[in-house]
């Protein structure tokens, strides 16, 4: 089972992602709303992640992230 898990977490597509689609990625086990304020949390602890999502056109109101702000966010927190 542990082998599965980790193929999963390997092959995270980049993509368009609503953002509670992205927030359950990382937090499965909670509900939605909750996983989107723990991400907002994570984003905004990360140092230079949030200006860096800015430059991408992201300003906290969108409710879907590009694939170039999905990258950033992996690159800056990790894959799910």
């Amino acid at each position: 089972m542990q082998h599965l898990i980790e193929k999963t977490m390997k092959d995270f597509i980049i993509q368009e992602y609503g953002r509670m689609e992205l927030a359950q990625a990382y937090c499965p086990d909670i509900a939605p709303e909750s996983a989107w304020k723990k991400l907002k949390r994570w984003i905004a602890l990360k140092p230079g992640l949030t200006e860096r999502l800015g430059t991408l056109g992201y300003n906290g109101h969108t409710r879907s992230f590009t694939p170039a702000q999905v990258k950033a966010i992996v690159e800056g927190l990790g894959e799910p």
